[in-house]
């Protein structure tokens, strides 16, 4: 009678045991679709970073909107908006504004409307292909900044791709017709910028103080005045409101 309880109490177990592999395949299932998130992740975020290069050229040359640094302005202002009305909505969140903040963030608002500025500046002198082929250099600089402020390593595959790149970029610079010594400046400092960039951002979102959209919010929010002030200094601001006077007075005609 015994054997039989135990025999029957065997089988119910059994039949209540997942089937072999299943929990292995739901694993997979979530590997592979994580996979497929960080690839729809990269594409829009090439597609979105073409698309703002294109825009930034438009207006810079199609339209002549004769100021750089006030385009980097009303970016920086569009972002205060932006982030500022999803956390009054609740959609995103990061802290409120104190006296440690910018503390905290040091060297990062700097760095950003640099790279911002000298960016927009490459923009506007070279064409777009040359623009992107040097934009390249930006790897090889973000390896070197994550190597000496995150100790990261790179495998020689890696390093080897990276250098690739870059001789290709070497090649295409050499045969540019157009060679503008000033946009190519310009472009290398944003690279260099761009990089430290990258690597303090990783930098202050590993210490989890202010999260991605308090560094995005409060880099704008820092920089903005002295921005709008050195735009005034150098009469940028004065430039671009004619600029819109005699826009808005040809359109009315």
């Amino acid at each position: 009678m015994m054997a039989e309880l135990h025999k029957r109490r065997h089988e119910f177990r059994d039949r209540n045991l997942p089937p072999e592999g299943a929990s292995s395949g739901r694993d997979t299932s979530g590997d592979t679709s994580s996979v497929f998130l960080k690839l729809l992740a990269a594409a829009f975020y090439g597609v979105s970073s073409f698309i703002i290069v294109v825009v930034n050229k438009s207006v810079l040359t199609s339209y002549r909107f004769p100021s750089s640094t006030c385009v980097g302005i009303g970016q920086m202002l569009a972002t205060i908006v932006v982030l500022r009305t999803g956390k009054m909505l609740g959609i995103v969140s990061f802290p409120d504004m104190d006296l440690s903040i910018p503390r905290k963030m040091f060297p990062l608002p700097l760095l950003f409307v640099g790279n911002q500025i000298s960016g927009l500046f490459g923009t506007q002198r070279l064409n777009l292909p040359m623009f992107t082929v040097l934009r390249r250099f930006s790897i090889f600089f973000t390896m070197v900044f994550e190597g000496l402020l995150l100790k990261k390593s790179f495998s020689t595959s890696v390093k080897i791709t990276v250098f690739t790149m870059i001789f290709g970029a070497f090649i295409a610079a050499s045969a540019d017709l157009a060679f503008d010594f000033e946009g190519y400046i310009f472009i290398m400092l944003n690279n260099v910028l761009t990089a430290a960039s990258g690597a303090y951002m990783k930098q202050k979102l590993d210490s989890k103080d202010l999260g991605k959209y308090g560094l995005l919010y409060y880099n704008s929010l820092i920089m903005i005045f002295p921005t709008v002030a050195h735009a005034h200094y150098t009469g940028d601001l004065q430039t671009v409101r004619g600029f819109f006077f005699f826009f808005f007075f040809k359109t009315n005609l």
